[in-house]
């Protein structure tokens, strides 16, 4: 670990005498505090690595150069109002940085944007060159838009950028925070370990400001011109369609090795949107994806070449509404599922649904409750569908009612069912679906049914029909009241049908092993046993009536 944070620290100060213009003046550091940074990379805790790597950078940063630290999700577990600047920005801060990120719980949620826009607001974005540098382990969990604020961000500030470093993100979630770096004009760095980590903090917090320019010297007779050497010496671009227009928000460039083989060998990086990067001499895999879509080229490499290769998608955009009627709203809890050309286990999306697949003829199955319906889209390429898709189902609650205009039951051992009216030919029903609990909710297909609801002990049948885009409420009286039995003493408690059969039975309706019990029962005479231990027994007949509520003691 010490030679670590030597070498480290060499290159912080290369960093500083080298690189000029990397970073803006004054700097805050937000840091994810969220309960998410207590997993572990290679055995141990992310907020451990991120306090060390932390500590390590900063102790080689020039006193001068001034920097706040602000955390979100270290007070409250379950607040996204919990962002704190705990270090205003200004220079000799490094230290009580350090002793702050020291200190911090990691116990609450990631409101990442917020957080990023207070810290522009802390350095006055809108009136000094400032940069905000995020460090986050997960994604954006109290409704804010990153992608949306960096465009505000840089409409508004002057010279201000958003660095974010994804600390242990996958490929798809740094693709959801890249955009935040990507719309200021700042950079995104994927970090997957400790050793990551710590060269994305000396490349954001460590990149020292341009220096003043010096004195312009004495003409001089001009030197023969050499070659400018290119920035970059991988540009590359993805459309949809030949002849299309650059694809830059929500792509993703996935750069692997390429074996002796000529397939993918170890990977190198992924980055996203307009992508511009240096690749050393060599023999290269380049993916590009958007959405469900990808292609990809074999690269080669050779110093001092440029290369701008095209890469052509072959695909669309398909935009799915899911609704249950026509002129309904969208059924967010709706099931998307497209099978388009190629895939095996094709994806499930929720509600409205936006993605880019490969052209073709798309299998769209939307399912809203027991309705399902499927369309065949054909896509092609660098084309757009927007598209409603109605299932036609009607909505139903059902609720159950102990008389009619009675109360309502709400406690525990409701359930309803859902049966087809037309039954079968060996006179059964089929089952369509069930629920639990008051005010159960049915998204139904235009049919006859009939609805079973049971309480307790209790069980009662409505016939009821369906109509497409039509809202009902279901009340079926159960006819019932409710017996309360209390039993000092005993080890349990049995409800039996007062009649016997022609065996001098009597059919056990329902029990407890308790000293109490309570039921709801339709209407009518019971029995009701109560047994103890040494295997005694007392009985006590009762009378339930509708809608009202019996307390009995077997003594």
């Amino acid at each position: 670990m010490a030679g670590l944070a030597r070498s480290l620290a060499a290159a912080i100060l290369l960093l500083w005498m080298t690189t000029p213009g990397l970073a803006a003046d004054r700097v805050v550091i937000v840091l994810d505090a969220s309960g998410s940074m207590w997993a572990q990379i290679d055995g141990k805790p992310k907020l451990e690595i991120a306090r060390e790597s932390l500590r390590t950078v900063l102790q080689s940063v020039p006193a001068d150069k001034e920097i706040g630290f602000m955390a979100y999700g270290h007070r409250e577990k379950g607040s996204c109002e919990d962002i704190e600047l705990i270090v205003p920005p200004q220079a000799g801060s490094a230290g009580a940085v350090s002793a702050a990120a020291d200190s911090l719980k990691f116990i609450g949620k990631t409101p990442l944007t917020s957080a990023v826009k207070q810290a522009a607001e802390a350095l006055k974005y809108t009136e000094d060159k400032a940069t905000v540098i995020l460090i986050t382990d997960g994604l954006e969990t109290c409704n804010g838009d990153p992608c949306a604020l960096g465009k505000e961000l840089k409409a508004a500030g002057v010279d201000f950028t958003v660095d974010v470093v994804g600390f242990g993100l996958t490929a798809d979630e740094g693709r959801q925070v890249a955009c935040l770096a990507d719309n200021t004009g700042g950079k995104y760095i994927q970090a997957s370990d400790e050793q990551a980590l710590q060269n994305a903090l000396v490349e954001t917090i460590a990149a020292a400001p341009a220096p003043a320019p010096e004195p312009a010297p004495a003409p001089q007779p001009a030197p023969a011109l050499e070659p400018e050497k290119p920035e970059f010496n991988f540009v590359p671009t993805v459309v949809l369609a030949e002849g299309g227009d650059p694809v830059t928000d929500g792509n993703s460039w996935e750069i692997y090795k390429a074996s002796s083989d000529g397939t993918r060998g170890d990977y190198v990086t992924t980055e996203y949107g307009a992508y511009k990067g240096n690749l050393e001499p060599d023999d290269y895999i380049i993916v590009a994806r958007d959405g469900e879509a990808r292609t990809e080229q074999k690269l080669k490499v050779e110093a001092g070449q440029v290369y701008k290769p095209l890469f052509a998608l072959n695909a669309g955009t398909l935009i799915i509404h899911p609704r249950p009627s026509e002129g309904a709203d969208v059924a967010d809890g709706a099931a998307v599922v497209i099978a388009y050309p190629g895939v095996d286990t094709p994806p499930t999306y929720y509600g409205d649904t936006k993605v880019v697949l490969p052209a073709g003829d798309q299998k769209v199955t939307v399912t809203i409750g027991q309705g399902e319906v499927t369309e065949t889209i054909s896509l092609t390429a660098g084309r757009v569908i927007d598209k409603d898709i109605i299932v036609g189902v009607g909505h139903v609650v059902a609720n159950a009612y102990y008389v009619a205009g009675g109360d309502k039951a709400d406690g525990s051992g409701i359930g309803f069912k859902v049966f087809k009216a037309k039954k079968k030919i060996d006179g059964t029903r089929e089952e369509v679906t069930y629920a639990y609990g008051p005010d159960s909710k049915f998204d139904l297909p235009p049919d006859d049914y009939v609805l079973m609801a049971t309480v307790d002990l209790a069980v009662a049948e409505q016939p009821f029909s369906v109509k497409a885009g039509e809202n009902q409420d279901l009340k079926i009286a159960i006819n019932a009241g409710v017996l309360a039995i209390t039993a000092p003493g005993a080890s349990k408690i049995e409800i039996f049908d007062p009649k016997k059969d022609i065996n001098g039975n009597r059919k056990s309706l329902g029990y407890a092993y308790d000293e109490k019990y309570q039921a709801a029962l339709p209407a009518g005479d019971y029995a009701v046993v109560s047994e103890k231990l040494d295997n005694s027994s007392r009985e006590s007949t009762v009378t339930i009536k509708a809608g009202e509520r019996t307390e009995l003691t077997v003594q």
